[in-house]
């Protein structure tokens, strides 16, 4: 019966992308501008960090999401990286993240040699969860005048890192005004969100940063590239300044008046971007119909599909099913992959990976569940 069942769900997902050879989890797609933005941008010469579409880039990013500030990065990680430094984050200080998360989310907290602190997600959301980090700011923590201390660390906190899962927005509201009891900035990691918003507010614009991942698995994607956006006028000024090796504005003379980092993005890989944010919203709109396909018809006693958050308008970045039990979950993993279907479970959690297996842990239940039942299902674009 089980394996009738499972057949079923690949078969509705091969009709979906109409063929039998092999379906990805998540490809580009490029039936825009993409071509003859990359093709003057090389015409140009201006391939490198400096050049029209990068601000171009910039601008469109910042005026979809309402973001004052946009400024774009070579990655999503180098987004996280930029806006936990400027938040404050230093050596030996401790950020709160979730540990259901892609890896990229703790390196760069690791990056700052800040060590990341792991609080459970919330099951509606598979974001940071608002109860249990109450919980842990009530229970774990004290007000020092060195600032808020670990009790069990005895290290400051010095952030909050939670992140919109598969581009479901998590309770953001919650979570800031939680932090913002305890003077905790709070950086969003977007990277899987863009065109989800939250109570009509697009994710990345709630915190002090939102940081976003154009890599190419990605809704949009300018084959590799992140963006760092924010409200603050001084911090947007003090990130592109970092980003770009902190060099002084001269016409000739190289002065760097701080350590700064190689992270701004490329001219050539703006150009596609640009190309990308044009069919954003055709994207979104295509994305958000084959997930309702899938809700109405992958129908199971075996899995229920993970639906959007209340008060939310996800862009269904990675379609989900959430099995009864890890033997369901690794049967149709086994199968979908076996019959040219990409199946995968989520990331490991990171605080059982080896660099970050001495990180505080609060109660992970729900994580612990999650990673042992979830499966994404393919979800590109179908044009």
């Amino acid at each position: 019966m089980q394996k009738c069942e499972f057949e079923n769900i690949i078969k509705i997902i091969k009709d979906q992308y109409k063929t039998e050879e092999f379906i990805p989890l998540h490809e580009p797609r490029f039936n825009g501008n993409e071509k003859k933005y990359v093709l003057d941008c090389i015409d140009s010469t201006f391939v490198s960090s400096v050049g029209k579409y990068v601000d171009q880039f910039e601008k469109m990013v910042a005026d979809y999401t309402g973001a004052k500030y946009a400024i774009a990065t070579v990655n999503g990680t180098a987004a996280i990286h930029i806006s936990l430094l400027l938040s404050g984050v230093s050596d030996n200080t401790e950020v709160i993240t979730q540990p259901l998360t892609f890896v990229a989310t703790s390196n760069a907290v690791s990056y700052c040699n800040a060590f990341p602190t792991f609080v459970d997600i919330n099951k509606e959301t598979l974001g940071l969860c608002p109860e249990k980090l109450e919980y842990f700011l009530k229970h774990s923590t004290k007000k020092t005048t060195k600032g808020l201390i670990n009790i069990h660390t005895k290290r400051i906190i010095s952030a909050c890192l939670p992140m919109h899962t598969f581009g479901h927005p998590t309770k953001i509201d919650q979570i800031i005004s939680l932090c913002d009891k305890f003077d905790i900035p709070v950086i969003e990691d977007a990277a899987e969100s863009l065109g989800s918003t939250y109570k009509n507010q697009h994710t990345g614009t709630f915190g002090l940063f939102g940081t976003f991942s154009f890599n190419g698995n990605k809704t949009i994607t300018s084959g590799g590239g992140g963006m760092i956006v924010t409200n603050d006028k001084e911090l947007a000024k003090k990130a592109k300044h970092i980003t770009t090796t902190a060099k002084t504005p001269h016409k000739w003379d190289y002065v760097h008046d701080e350590i700064g980092y190689n992270y701004r993005l490329p001219n050539l890989n703006a150009a596609l971007g640009c190309a990308q944010m044009e069919t954003l919203d055709g994207f979104i709109k295509s994305k958000r119909m084959l997930a309702q396909t899938y809700k109405n018809k992958l129908i199971s006693n075996s899995f229920l599909f993970f639906d959007e958050p209340e008060s939310c308008k996800s862009n269904y970045w990675l379609n989900t099913l959430t099995f009864k039990n890890k033997s369901n979950r690794d049967t149709f993993l086994n199968m979908s992959n076996n019959l040219n279907v990409m199946t995968r479970p989520c990331w490991c959690l990171m605080n059982t990976l080896s660099m970050y297996k001495k990180a505080y842990c609060d109660d992970l239940s729900n994580s612990t569940i999650a990673s042992d039942t979830l499966v994404n299902i393919p979800s590109s674009v179908i044009i």
